[in-house]
Formats: structure tokens, C-alpha cells, sequence
């Protein structure tokens, strides 16, 4: 654990206005399936960073069953839009049973497909790009989304700390093509001086990264 359990249990105590039936079943599915999601906390957080530069176009890599939309999707408002993506489109049919029933799969716009691919797809830029895909592919995603962020918008990632592995070498890391790659890619972000970044601890660490004003 990042942050002590005792601080996670005090913050999730602050966090009670938060609550809804339906994200508590969102929730409890990924504690039974064990699914990757991230998390009550930082989906607040998301929830507050779009809110605070008045996100309405939100592009996410890697969207699993909607559990991040669902916080992107009450920051953007009605008139706003969170693109989707991922892979398996069982994914996308439990996402559109979960939004839909809070009235948010208007604003969510799925699509089931590869991140990347999809991404090229479509045109414009947004004002928020969110990462959570197949972390080896993060270094890439950093490079295409950066070029598509409007001035004051925001790039954000998920896992950034993968557990305190970036920080350390592990001989018992099962992963260390992906522990290199997360560190290329905060190393990427940190050093691009077009952006203002800063790692949040929260969870498995979060990386926000505000585009400067021209």
C-alpha cells in the first residue's frame, strides 16, 4: 500500500456523499472478478479535475466496464462526451447496463476496439486524455494524446507508481517490461517542459499533466 490504510479508510469516510447503489455494484463486481478498476478515491479526484477546467470532450484508453466514465460522465455534464475504449465487448454491454442506469450512457460514446486504433480514428482534441490501458503501451500513448490536449486540458494516468516498482529494482517483478515502460513514460511527461505534472499517491499513484497556456 502507497498511502497507509488507516489514511484510505479516514479519506473513504469523507467521501460518504459519494455513495450510489449502483457504484457500490460496480465495485463489488471488480472485487469479485478481480478487476483492475481505480477505485473510489481517485475516481473522485477525476471527477474534480474535469470539473475544475470545465471538461466537455474526454478521450479514455482502456475504459474496462465504465467505471472511470462514471465519473468522468457526471463531470462533463449533458452536453459533454466521454469516448470509450476497449478491447472486449462484453465490457462495453456492462458499461451501457451500468451508465444507462444513472443516466449517463448518453454522454459515453464506446467504442470496442483498440485503444490506439480508435484514438487515430477520431478527429479534433480534448480536454482531457485519460490513460489506464496495457501499461507497456504507455510511453506510445503519451506521445499520441500529448499532441491532441487543448491548452489548460489535462493528461492523467492510472498506476504510475505500479506498487512502488518504479522506485525500486525488484528481482521478484513479473513484469519489468512494463515496470520500464511506466518509467519511460513518467520520465517522458516530467521532462516535457510544455506541461505542468505532478504525481498524486493516492492508490497506485496518478499522474496529472495541465497543458501550458500559449
Amino acid at each position: 500500500m502507497i498511502v497507509d490504510p488507516i489514511i484510505e479508510r479516514y479519506m473513504h469516510t469523507l467521501a460518504e456523499r459519494f455513495d450510489h447503489p449502483i457504484l457500490d455494484e460496480m465495485e463489488a463486481f471488480a472485487l469479485e472478478k478481480n478487476f483492475p478498476i481505480v477505485g473510489r478515491l481517485v475516481g473522485i479526484s477525476l471527477e474534480i479535475y474535469a470539473k475544475m477546467i470545465g471538461a466537455r470532450r474526454v478521450f479514455e484508453f482502456g475504459s474496462g466496464y465504465g467505471y472511470s466514465a462514471y465519473w468522468f460522465g457526471r463531470a462533463v455534464g449533458s452536453d459533454g462526451q466521454v469516448i470509450c475504449t476497449d478491447s472486449n465487448p462484453l465490457n462495453r454491454e456492462q458499461a451501457e447496463q451500468y451508465l444507462a442506469s444513472v443516466g449517463l450512457w448518453e454522454r459515453v460514446k464506446f467504442y470496442a476496439g483498440y485503444a490506439q486504433d480508435v484514438f487515430g480514428q477520431i478527429e479534433g482534441d480534448f480536454d482531457i486524455c485519460y490513460n489506464d490501458a496495457d501499461k507497456e503501451g504507455y510511453p506510445d500513448i503519451w506521445l499520441m494524446a500529448r499532441e491532441r490536449i487543448r491548452p489548460g486540458g489535462l493528461y492523467i494516468a492510472d498506476n504510475v507508481l505500479w506498487h512502488g516498482r518504479v522506485a525500486v529494482e525488484d528481482p521478484a517483478d513479473t513484469k519489468p517490461d512494463w515496470t520500464k515502460a511506466i518509467r519511460e513514460h513518467n520520465r517522458l511527461i516530467s521532462t516535457d517542459l510544455e506541461f505542468d505534472t505532478f504525481i498524486n499517491p493516492t492508490r497506485d499513484g496518478v499522474i496529472v499533466a495541465r497543458r501550458k497556456m500559449a
